[in-house]
């Protein structure tokens, strides 16, 4: 008799028990992946290093990510039961991995504001190289463009791993990145370099592909990297 009043109250049938749970669950994964995402964009305006050498729970010091959302738990109670050990343990979303995936889909999210800022509008690109702790080199790549009423902004674009930076290398990554994101080269009317002889002779090559560009030197940048935008 009891089996038939429970299965007479459809309150209690299987289909709503889980879609009852399946909306709790996702209320909380999101409110969760939000915490995760404005610590993230908080640590990057800031320039923040993400993680420190310890991060376990006994760990004097578990690095500014866990410290942020730690932090924020502090002043919103909802999110203390469902962040870090409160987590489901397939659901902390905590992992350098994912840490990397949730900045990558920020500066996937500012990349395309500032395609969208440049337009069909001119532009110049700034380039200066560097070398990573692994001794790898890297090219930098930064966008000067007229962004509303005659204000000028640069803004950081995309840094590339390069194997050489010899003139013809950094010619053929430049023309990469901007076709990968969709930048007209007829609208590129120049280019700053820091004074490197190899980026001189890039020039040469640059007025070879790119007839309408003008040179520039940079004595110094003024980056602009805005997760405000965001």
């Amino acid at each position: 008799m009891q089996r038939w009043n429970s299965l007479k109250d459809s309150s209690r049938h299987i289909n709503k028990v889980t879609n009852t749970l399946s909306v709790q669950d996702a209320l909380q994964n999101r409110l969760r992946l939000k915490t995760l995402l404005e610590t993230v964009k908080w640590l990057a305006m800031q320039g923040c290093a993400f993680r420190e050498h310890d991060e376990s729970i006994n760990s004097a010091n578990r690095g500014n990510f866990i410290k942020m959302i730690k932090l924020q738990a502090k002043v919103n109670q909802e999110i203390t039961g469902i962040i870090l050990e409160n987590s489901p343990s397939n659901a902390k979303y905590t992992s350098p991995r994912i840490q990397k995936e949730l900045l990558n889909i920020l500066a996937n999210k500012a990349q395309a504001k500032i395609h969208e800022e440049i337009g069909d509008a001119k532009f110049y690109v700034l380039i200066d190289e560097a070398i990573d702790e692994f001794n790898k080199e890297q090219m930098t790549i930064i966008l000067r463009y007229v962004y509303y009423k005659e204000f000028v902004r640069q803004s950081f674009f995309q840094v590339e791993s390069v194997n050489d930076t010899n003139a013809s290398n950094l010619k053929k990554e430049i023309c990469y990145v901007l076709v990968r994101y969709d930048l007209s080269s007829e609208n590129l009317r120049g280019q700053g370099y820091d004074g490197a002889s190899n980026m001189r002779v890039s020039g040469m090559v640059y007025k070879h592909y790119f007839s309408k560009i003008v040179h520039m030197h940079i004595t110094y940048i003024t980056l602009h990297i805005d997760f405000n935008l965001l």
